[in-house]
């Protein structure tokens, strides 16, 4: 089932309250990004001052260079999934079944430069491939379709994996997004930087649920 999930990218407390109080009212899944200030160039609060809520399902996004270092604050969280880059310091197996250990899900974004190839051997330990087309750390990246062939690609390696895109969707190019493949919109800008949040939401819905994306 096709799922919309707002995006939390903040970079303060506060920042990250308010964002999650924008989705809230409707959100049923969240994807929460989270930065190092290494492998991504920004900084989101630390691990400690994280908080998911309860009733929606949380991802949570992890743009970090050593995903090793914060994996029990990771588990103390329970995530619905966490989500690691390809291109990480981690051995990634060992990673995966340490969160499957604990019932958490396994994600693996793959940055645009990065050849899908290179991640065959260690994809079919995730449950989720993440194409990534977005703005490292922030809102408002752009959606390179080019990228739709990874999404093919990933399908004929591993079909069981949950195939998730990030990175500039909107209501002009979502049904296309889902019309390719794609399981999982995670949406920053569009929702976030929106006046209204739920209507831009509601939006999406609309064309996900129009009868051409049924």
């Amino acid at each position: 089932m096709t799922a919309i999930c707002p995006t939390i990218t903040a970079y303060t407390e506060h920042e990250y309250h308010q964002q999650m109080q924008n989705v809230l009212p409707f959100a049923k899944r969240i994807h929460i990004d989270l930065m190092d200030g290494v492998f991504a160039p920004s900084k989101s609060p630390p691990l400690s001052d994280i908080w998911l809520p309860h009733g929606p399902l949380c991802d949570i996004h992890l743009m970090y260079q050593e995903p090793m270092a914060v994996l029990d604050e990771l588990i103390r969280l329970k995530p619905h999934m966490v989500v690691i880059h390809n291109e990480a310091h981690v051995h990634h197996m060992h990673f995966v079944a340490e969160l499957h250990k604990h019932d958490i899900k396994a994600g693996l974004a793959i940055l645009q430069d990065t050849p899908i190839e290179y991640a065959f051997q260690i994809m079919h330990s995730f449950d989720q491939v993440l194409i990534f087309s977005g703005n490292l750390g922030h809102h408002g990246g752009i959606a390179d379709l080019g990228l739709l062939d990874k999404v093919q690609k990933v399908k004929s390696h591993h079909p069981d994996a949950e195939i998730a895109w990030d990175g500039g969707i909107n209501d002009q190019n979502l049904a296309q997004l889902i019309n390719a493949g794609v399981d999982v919109l995670n949406v920053g800008g569009f929702i976030q930087k929106s006046t209204d949040p739920h209507a831009a939401y509601a939006t999406l819905l609309r064309v996900m649920d129009s009868p051409k994306n049924t």
